[in-house]
């Protein structure tokens, strides 16, 4: 009779309860395991954030020249985009733009670069000897008047003359400065263009019409406004802001113009004071 051992008996039963649990194991879910398994992730939906449109020329040229009236940048780009679509001038790199509302005692000359949009100059500029003290009233397109004048130039030749190296200017607004070459009214240095007399005697010196400038500026100011460049100049004046051909020339730049209107009226009503 052959005896077999306890211990054997014992192994090869292990043995078959371990492979009945491996065979169970991943079959049937256990109960428990299955309540604490995370649920699912959703997959993750792309938002879309609109972008915030590119700043304009005009204000690209406003944060370069945070000293200007960003309404009177606007106006003179508009000018230059009227004027380019009249075909009265084609493409030009620099503009300048002359605030007549600003007190001669202040910087309201300002030149831009326009393909880069950046500021060049920022300078004082005298007026005319009868457009007012510091501040301007009056303006003209007369010959002999002393005033100076509004609206959109082109530049053009340089010469030197009795107030040394200057910049000839041709008005391109009927009625408002299409006299300027006739007129002698260009730009150049002058002594009396001195911000510390300024000052003291509470205004600039004045011209006979012309936007002179800083002798030590005058030429390099100059060579970078020659040929067929821009230069704008403005005040709040209602003849000429309801009679320009360059202000409000389509839909585009209506709003340009209306947006000054009531500084007009109230530049007006300063003067009057």
């Amino acid at each position: 009779m052959v005896r077999t051992h306890p211990l054997r008996v014992l192994s090869r039963a292990a043995v078959v309860l371990a492979v009945a649990t491996i065979a169970g194991c991943g079959s049937t879910p256990d109960p428990v395991d299955a309540a604490v398994r995370p649920a699912p992730v959703p997959a993750t939906r792309t938002v879309e954030v609109p972008r915030s449109p590119a700043p304009t020329l005009a204000e690209r040229l406003a944060l370069a020249a945070p000293s200007a009236d960003p309404q009177v940048i606007k106006l003179a780009l508009e000018a230059q985009r009227c004027a380019t679509l009249d075909g009265q001038i084609g493409s030009v790199e620099r503009l300048a733009v002359i605030d007549y509302s600003r007190p001669s005692t202040e910087q309201r000359l300002w030149v831009f670069d326009l393909t880069a949009a950046d500021l060049l100059y920022s300078e004082h500029v005298a007026h005319g000897k009868y457009s007012g003290g510091n501040m301007t009233t009056e303006f003209s397109n007369t010959e002999g008047s002393l005033m100076s004048s509004l609206g959109l130039f082109r530049t053009a030749e340089t010469y030197v003359g009795g107030n040394g190296y200057s910049l000839r200017m041709d008005g391109l607004e009927p009625g408002f400065n299409d006299r300027a070459r006739e007129r002698l009214i260009v730009m150049h240095g002058a002594d009396y263009v001195d911000p510390r007399q300024a000052l003291q005697q509470g205004r600039l010196g004045r011209s006979f019409g012309c936007p002179a400038v800083r002798g030590e500026i005058a030429q390099e100011l100059i060579d970078t406004l020659k040929d067929g460049q821009l230069l704008f100049a403005y005040y709040p004046d209602s003849q000429w802001l309801e009679g320009s051909r360059f202000l409000g020339c389509d839909s585009a730049g209506a709003g340009a113009v209306a947006s000054v209107a009531s500084k007009a009226a109230r530049g007006v009503s300063r003067a009057a004071e």
